[in-house]
């Protein structure tokens, strides 16, 4: 057992998902009428669509799997990820904390005209999920930050289905944001910009600083 321990005492950094949890669900108690609705003119051309509830839902399990496999494969790699999903949806808790936003996109779901399983799946969601706290998107940031570790880990590498099933999930994780109405177009540019400024802190800067010091230490054993 206390081998066990020390094999997976990085786990500790799961516990700030219980900091997010209680951060975010102030906000939601909080955020309810006073906020800035979030919208730009191509939400008008995004029709509602019930389909894209599947990869909507899926989003939980792709991060779940990510993170539990980062766990147990590589205890670098998973700091890394922890490090670009914590950091940045941290990030975005301060921007909703700072500036309370929201959007008033969604459908009346019983005046589409038809009724099925998913619509049911999305009445709940909309039952249990405010539409405030939405940009940037939480849910487009940390599906780009999944498949960018996915991408980079070169075990995973070698399957490429798998990063090409990666990639269109995420995509697809991305788009059902807007086609379902929870986030405007606009959240997910804004998750996009913060997926890219998270790169180069945590992968990009990361790296080429620690290709410096490896650079160092061999300067210094050849000498």
């Amino acid at each position: 057992m206390k081998e066990l321990f020390q094999k997976y005492k990085h786990g500790w950094v799961l516990s700030y998902f219980f900091i997010y949890m209680i951060w975010f669900y102030l906000l939601e108690q909080k955020v309810t009428t006073r906020y800035t609705p979030v919208k730009i003119g191509l939400d008008d051309y995004i029709p509602f669509n019930e389909w894209f509830a599947i990869p909507y839902f899926l989003w939980f399990f792709y991060i779940f799997i990510t993170i539990v496999f980062f766990f147990l494969y590589s205890k670098e790699e998973f700091y890394k990820v922890t490090a670009f999903l914590f950091i940045g949806m941290t990030i975005c808790l301060i921007i909703y904390t700072l500036w309370p936003n929201g959007q008033n996109l969604r459908p009346d779901l019983t005046q589409l005209g038809r009724d099925n399983l998913l619509i049911r799946s999305i009445a709940k969601l909309y039952g249990t999920d405010t539409s405030t706290n939405v940009c940037p998107s939480i849910h487009v940031f940390n599906s780009i930050g999944a498949h960018i570790a996915i991408h980079r880990n070169q075990t995973l590498k070698k399957y490429k289905w798998l990063q090409i099933s990666s990639f269109i999930l995420m995509v697809l994780i991305s788009l059902s944001t807007m086609f379902l109405k929870q986030h405007s177009a606009f959240d997910v540019i804004a998750g996009i910009g913060l997926s890219v400024i998270m790169y180069l802190v945590i992968y990009a800067w990361g790296d080429s600083k620690l290709s410096n010091e490896d650079s160092k230490k061999e300067k210094i054993y050849a000498q």
